[in-house]
């Protein structure tokens, strides 16, 4: 957020949007109107003490003071208006009151304002962070066409557990999509960290299980040790690659839900080999094992995080994700990749809206097809990527590459 956006978020609220803005001023109508029917025969001069707080509700301490003022006035000239009032002991008494009520009136406004202010600030540090993290989805990387949607589960919050990525590489295009175990700080630390590795070893190393093996090892470098640390931290993920050539999606399984295809045929989820998630791969004697499918320009390949699988009904029933894509893309036609993410996020919300209970669980949807339309380029800038050194992509995670001695010829 600039400069500019900055002094527009905290310009005070429109009166045609917040009727709470008139409410001072209907105060001052009502007392004015009734201090011409009674004549002055009653005093009704006390209720204008009420304004000041009213007008430190929607203003600033500014407004807030000339409320004051004015209404120290009216009740001055209200009392004027019965002869030997002005200087009562009881008129004397509203007006001390009113003066100090208005004082604090304003340092109200001005605690309000000096709040407001911060919380802006703090939502646009925010924003840059989910920015800097959850980056929006390209339209386009090389043939493959991706949509992306994330919404943190946690009211008044940007940034959650769940995460996704997609790049593209001298290998192919490259996606994740993954969902931190747990909420809060260490989960977004635990996003950062992932996300990071993955956009940097995703053109270092060739193998899909390799870098899979990466990023297991960047939690264990990034996460607290000893007390500090969560021993159960583990991060579900899918990895994907859409390699040159197309016509195929290669996918490693880290305990995440498993891919679906969305085509002209209907809807299938694709079978994978799971693993332990990241984190936890240690425990595991084998590698990764990844598995190959035939992807068809025309098929939309949606990978969702439980957030959307185990939104649930007033019953208590799961969204049952597959059957929904089946009865909305079900005609025949082939899906756009937007369309379909549109859909599972209007209707995962409208789905859980039905539910009494509260959905505090982060979402995020991921959908990627190949067209085969054109060459690979860059999702920003419209240029191929630079080939990656052969000791980059020959690496494994037994150890770095060999240090070449000379000259390279």
């Amino acid at each position: 957020m600039d400069g500019r956006s900055l002094r527009t978020a905290l310009r005070p609220p429109s009166p045609r949007r917040a009727w709470v803005w008139w409410l001072p001023l209907a105060a001052v109508a009502v007392d004015v109107l009734a201090e011409l029917v009674v004549r002055g025969r009653e005093p009704v001069s006390f209720m204008l003490i009420a304004v000041p707080p009213l007008a430190a509700a929607t203003r600033g301490p500014r407004g807030t003071a000339l409320s004051a003022v004015v209404c120290l006035g009216l009740q001055m000239w209200m009392a004027a208006r019965r002869p030997g009032h002005f200087d009562e002991q009881h008129h004397v008494a509203v007006y001390a009151a009113t003066f100090v009520i208005g004082v604090a009136s304003v340092a109200l406004a001005w605690q309000r304002e000096r709040t407001r202010r911060h919380l802006i600030r703090a939502h646009s540090v925010a924003e840059a962070m989910q920015r800097t993290l959850l980056r929006p989805v390209p339209p386009r990387l090389g043939p493959v066409r991706a949509a992306g949607f994330y919404e943190a589960g946690e009211g008044g919050t940007l940034v959650g557990g769940d995460l996704y990525d997609v790049c593209e590489t001298s290998f192919g295009v490259r996606a994740i999509i993954g969902d931190v175990r747990g909420k809060g700080l260490e989960a977004v630390q635990t996003v950062a960290a992932v996300l990071g590795s993955f956009r940097v070893s995703a053109h270092e190393w060739q193998s899909l299980s390799s870098l899979a093996e990466r990023l297991e090892l960047s939690i264990a470098r990034n996460s607290p040790s000893g007390d500090e640390g969560d021993p159960e931290l583990f991060v579900t993920a899918l990895v994907l690659e859409f390699p040159p050539g197309g016509g195929e999606v290669r996918i490693v399984d880290r305990g995440h839900p498993s891919p679906l295809v969305v085509g002209p045929q209907g809807v299938r989820r694709l079978v994978t080999a799971p693993g332990l998630p990241l984190g936890l791969g240690g425990l595991a004697a084998d590698g990764d094992d990844p598995t190959a499918h035939r992807l068809d320009p025309g098929e939309v390949l949606v990978v969702i995080t439980d957030g959307v699988s185990e939104a649930r009904d007033a019953n208590g029933v799961f969204y049952p994700v597959l059957e929904r894509l089946g009865e909305h893309f079900g005609d025949g036609r082939a899906p756009d990749p937007e369309a379909v993410v549109a859909f599972v996020r209007t209707d995962a919300e409208c789905w859980s809206a039905r539910s009494d209970d509260g959905d505090d669980d982060d979402r995020a949807v991921l959908a990627l097809s190949l067209d085969g339309a054109g060459q690979p380029r860059c999702g920003t800038g419209g240029r191929l990527p630079r080939p990656v050194p052969r000791e980059y992509a020959r690496r494994t995670v037994r150890g770095p590459a060999p240090r070449r001695e000379g000259p390279v010829s």
